[in-house]
């Protein structure tokens, strides 16, 4: 992910003169809404960078494709729906005596989205990971130890290929619920935050900054997540709460916010227009420390993506002096 002036000053805290925002759209979106929403966005150019048509609305790939999937861990992903996300519904390693001979794929797939804790549920099955983490067995240990003995191979080979200075390195895996963590913050620390760290290391050593998108109720580890090694944490609005992500990070880390796409479907323009600036005057500063991402879903009819995108417009030079 290449750096814009304005988001490298929002990292530093030297700041930027705009916040720096932008719209993503989900590939059912696209589906769905087709050229109308490409003719939209060609009006906002400046929180949508994506090229204008000639796009193929359909083009779909990996697990957005209807059907099966099996990735290089042998889990199985089941898509109902071409254009949205597939689910883990085959788990390699549903026991643990299957644990004990678990070995990871020799195929490098670099760091997709759910890299590490989200892989641990993949191969185990949610339920039984939990268990796992209640009960803590020694085949706990030696999951971990393989997913992670992967992904520092995986981020040797990343740095090995980066060529330029000052890059920001994109990780993502969903740590949350809800409104609460999984599991306790104390076991989280004992068993993944030392995984984190390592992985994250390297960038930071070699003068990369780290973003980490993770969904859910993350809180009570957003400081140990900034021990880690993140400079950018892409959190949710609604899971975690503006005044709340404000005390964990305002001033400390720069966040990248997930705007509430749980209202986007159901909020009328004029409270898409209220949540941006509560967003901006809650966690904003001249100083920095900001980014806005709003993610569009099938379901957001078009006169709140063009809400959205007005107001990202509007408030995005919030502390302009």
């Amino acid at each position: 992910m290449g750096l814009h002036e304005d988001q490298l000053k929002a990292i530093r805290f030297q700041r930027p003169e705009f916040i720096p925002a932008r719209v993503h759209v989900l590939p059912a979106a696209w589906k769905t809404h087709r050229e109308r929403l490409d003719e939209l966005l060609s009006r906002h150019p400046i929180v949508f960078e994506g090229r204008r048509a000639p796009r193929d609305y359909d083009a779909v790939s990996g697990t957005y494709v209807e059907g099966e999937h099996v990735d290089a861990w042998g889990c199985v992903w089941s898509n109902v729906q071409t254009g949205m996300e597939a689910i883990v519904t085959g788990h390699p390693v549903p026991t643990r005596e299957a644990v004990r001979s678990l070995r990871a794929p020799e195929a490098d797939i670099g760091f997709p989205h759910g890299f590490l804790f989200l892989r641990l549920t993949d191969l185990r099955g949610f339920e039984e990971m939990m268990v796992d983490f209640a009960e803590e067995p020694p085949e706990l240990q030696r999951l971990i130890d393989v997913v992670l003995e992967y992904n520092l191979r995986q981020a040797r080979l990343r740095l090995a290929r980066i060529r330029e200075r000052e890059t920001i390195q994109t990780f993502g895996d969903d740590l949350g619920m809800q409104d609460r963590l999984p599991i306790r913050p104390e076991t989280w620390r004992k068993y993944l935050k030392p995984c984190y760290a390592r992985i994250f290391r390297p960038f930071r050593d070699a003068g990369h900054y780290v973003y980490l998108h993770t969904d859910g109720h993350v809180l009570e580890i957003i400081g140990d997540l900034v021990e880690c090694g993140v400079d950018v944490i892409n959190p949710q609005a609604r899971a975690n709460g503006l005044n709340n992500l404000a005390r964990a990070c305002k001033g400390k880390v720069c966040v990248d916010l997930d705007l509430d796409r749980q209202m986007f479907p159901f909020g009328s323009p004029a409270d898409i227009d209220a949540h941006v600036r509560e967003a901006v005057e809650t966690l904003g500063s001249p100083e920095g420390g900001l980014w806005l991402k709003a993610e569009i879903g099938m379901d957001v009819p078009l006169k709140n993506v063009e809400a959205l995108c007005v107001a990202l417009e509007k408030y995005r030079g919030f502390f302009v002096e």
